[in-house]
């Protein structure tokens, strides 16, 4: 019933959005499938700037929320939270959106259509933009994408919220130096199986309002003008009733870069034929000659126009103010006191441990009477935040997070420790210019945290990274400038070392592991990301976070950057240990399965299959366990299972809990070399647990999962 009253009121905007159309020439329409469309005076129409960003907050556009970065999102396995972050974002989006209309302010990151999220998949962890993603996985991918865009957009019956857009279909992840020119080849079976789905989730789940378009060519063909991904597969197989973007001066690339066309009309005709609605850049302004060369049906202008203007009015942006709840959202919301206190928790939950030798953590700071802390990233904002970020009112790095814990309880000591990623902080100096600071820091402490990593100025999408490596790319794993040397010295001091990690993906920290007494990864933690690590150092909270990628133990170990085979990549097709593994995160609690079951027998029903699983927590410390589910064929050649569930459990100490997890058919098929999915007969086995089944994950937590099996 829902449903057809749903559809019933998009074909109303449709029919409304037709009857404007009709009004417009085609000068008019033409202008209006640029990101910049201007106004109509005379039929109404407002200036639009489709362009917004709101990849882990409203972006770009003066004070937000700055939310941990996208990675970290994902860290959490929370699907729930995942949602809640995004409905705080968009109600902060409508909030500045009222507070900009109100003041005729129509410029770019002024409206309502955000280009977010991106759930491309974090395929190799050189890639600067994998910050950006919801890690290696296609379904961890999906769902927490999928949820997300059920949080920008909201459940109103009769308006969207803000309308999201899953970027970038499809088969993009790097490099970033070659994107606009670069021609990805990969097997059916690996698009359908790794780089699809989480599209397929948010598209089919979600019904997300937009889809944006990859830079690069699939198989030869640019992806903002692929009739495969953008017409057979998007609308076809997948129902895709929204509209499409192209990212930002893609289709230039189609002429310039690409060179399967030859002049921008032509690169303006192959956009639009082949399923692009809207234009981030100018090339569309080629539409009218293309239609007048008869290059483009003007038909298909209009359906791309009504696509556009169907968008508009399911935002309300067209009804008298006030029709639509979100009108009334005031600007004070932003920035409030309770969206800092989510973002807190947010970011707590986001972090995860990877070492924690002897219970180093968490820090009993009425024995400590000196707390060292050293290391480029342990006072630097930009390591809070990310790329695509929004401005806050107030930044707490983890220096200051830890200053603002101990207070006069014990002393602080502090020491840059050298230059994010050059061998000296400035060039008059010789080379690890703060060495003697370092070691005189240590030798005063009785504990020693050390900051380091990358920051978005290191790592990031091409033209926005700042530094000598240009593109944004990492040149391999490890910890840049002089940052190992620092940690060396810390060592050599004698004292506990914890290092905390801000940065957007996997290090190669394989001498950390080996030597340090605690490692945690924090990710790009959020504007007040340095309290939340702070609590978490010092055992307010216990920590939750999982891998959602793989943190491998030397960029030797992976395929060519350029090569998008799935062979020899990410947990699910890798044949060696990792370093830590998809799916890892310690505790400071301990966490019991027993009674895990099947409810429907040993035969996969036509309904799938039920399991049951009792979690308790065995420890003193109140805390949350990600349970997870992989299912792997037996009879396939994947070399591991695939994430098929998860639920996240909070349990205070002592406490157990019942969970029950359904599985449906879906969850034990696979694709086949022609890229067709199928449930193939044989035997399948469910592993249940805190973490991955391999090998690796069971020598660093010393438990192993439970295993179900089935027969189809």
């Amino acid at each position: 019933m829902e449903l057809n009253q749903n559809q019933e009121k998009l074909a109303a905007y449709r029919e409304r959005a037709r009857e404007l159309v009709k009004q417009m020439t085609l000068e008019e329409k033409v202008a209006q499938t640029q990101n910049r469309s201007p106004a109509i005076e005379r039929l109404g129409i407002k200036a639009y700037n489709w362009w917004n960003e709101a990849l882990h907050g409203v972006a770009r556009a003066g004070t937000a929320t700055v939310f941990p970065q996208a990675i970290g999102l994902a860290a959490t396995f929370d699907e729930d939270l995942m949602e809640q972050v995004g409905d705080a974002v968009s109600t902060e989006a409508r909030a500045k959106f009222n507070m900009q209309q109100a003041g005729e302010d129509t410029d770019i990151y002024k409206g309502l259509t955000f280009w977010a999220p991106n759930v491309n998949i974090f395929r190799d962890p050189r890639w600067g933009r994998g910050q950006e993603t919801l890690g290696e996985d296609p379904y961890l991918s999906g769902r927490m994408g999928l949820r997300y865009v059920e949080g920008l957009q909201g459940h109103d019956e009769n308006y969207l919220k803000t309308a999201a857009c899953a970027k970038h279909v499809a088969v993009h992840s790097g490099p970033e130096e070659v994107r606009h020119e670069f021609d990805v080849h990969v097997s059916e079976q690996d698009l359908r199986e790794t780089y699809l789905p989480a599209f397929e989730a948010c598209v089919k789940e979600a019904k997300v309002e937009a889809v944006m378009g990859a830079y690069n060519r699939l198989d030869g063909v640019p992806c903002c003008g692929n009739h495969k991904l953008l017409i057979d597969i998007l609308r076809g197989e997948w129902g895709f009733e929204g509209h499409v973007v192209s990212d930002c001066g893609a289709l230039e690339d189609f002429h310039l870069r690409h060179h399967v066309t030859a002049t921008p009309t032509d690169t303006a005709a192959m956009a639009m034929n082949n399923g692009c609605d809207l234009n981030c850049g100018r090339m569309f302004g080629f539409l009218v000659q293309a239609a007048r060369e008869g290059l483009v049906d003007e038909a298909r202008i209009d359906e791309a126009v009504v696509n556009l203007f169907t968008a508009r009015m399911k935002l309300g942006v067209f009804d008298e103010k006030g029709d639509n709840p979100f009108d009334a959202i005031p600007f004070s919301v932003v920035d409030s006191g309770k969206m800092q206190a989510l973002n807190e928790e947010v970011s707590r939950r986001t972090v995860v441990l990877l070492k924690n030798a002897n219970r180093t953590l968490p820090l009993d700071l009425s024995k400590l009477g000196t707390i060292g802390v050293i290391g480029p990233n342990a006072n630097n904002r930009r390591a809070l935040v990310g790329n695509y970020e929004g401005t806050a009112a107030r930044y707490i790095t983890v220096l200051e997070g830890i200053q603002d814990y101990v207070g006069d309880r014990a002393r602080v000591l502090y020491s840059e420790g050298g230059h994010l990623y050059k061998d000296r902080t400035t060039s008059l100096a010789q080379a690890n210019d703060r060495a003697s600071e370092v070691r005189q820091v240590c030798a005063d402490s009785d504990v020693v945290i050390a900051v380091m990593g990358l920051d978005a100025g290191v790592e990031g999408e091409q033209g926005d990274a700042g530094n000598e490596y240009g593109s944004g790319d990492k040149p391999n794993l490890g910890l840049p400038g002089v940052q190992q040397e620092v940690l060396e010295i810390a060592k050599q001091s004698g004292k506990p070392v914890i290092l905390v990690l801000l940065s957007g993906g996997a290090h190669a920290i394989t001498w950390a592991d080996e030597h340090l007494d605690a490692v945690v990864q924090g990710w790009y933690p959020g504007a007040r990301g340095g309290k939340a690590i702070a609590q978490i150092l010092f055992g307010d909270a216990s920590p939750e976070g999982k891998l959602p990628v793989t943190f491998y133990r030397s960029s030797e170990e992976l395929p060519p950057f350029e090569d998008y085979a799935m062979a020899g990549r990410t947990y699910r097709y890798m044949k060696q240990d990792a370093l830590y593994p998809f799916g890892y995160g310690l505790s400071y609690t301990e966490f019991a399965y027993s009674e895990t079951q099947l409810l429907t027998g040993s035969a996969l029903t036509d309904d799938g299959v039920e399991i049951q699983t009792t979690v308790k927590n065995v420890g003193a410390m109140d805390a949350a366990e990600t349970v997870q589910v992989y299912v792997r064929a037996e009879h396939s050649d994947m070399p591991h299972g695939q994430l098929k569930h998860i639920v996240k459990v909070r349990l205070k100490a002592g406490e157990e809990k019942k969970v029950t997890i359904h599985l449906s058919p879906d969850a034990f098929m696979l694709y086949n070399e022609e890229g067709v999915k199928e449930l193939q007969k044989g035997r399948y086995t469910i592993y249940v647990g805190g973490q991955q089944p391999d090998r690796r994950s069971e020598q660093l937590t010393g438990h192993t999962v439970a295993q179900l099996t089935v027969d189809a």
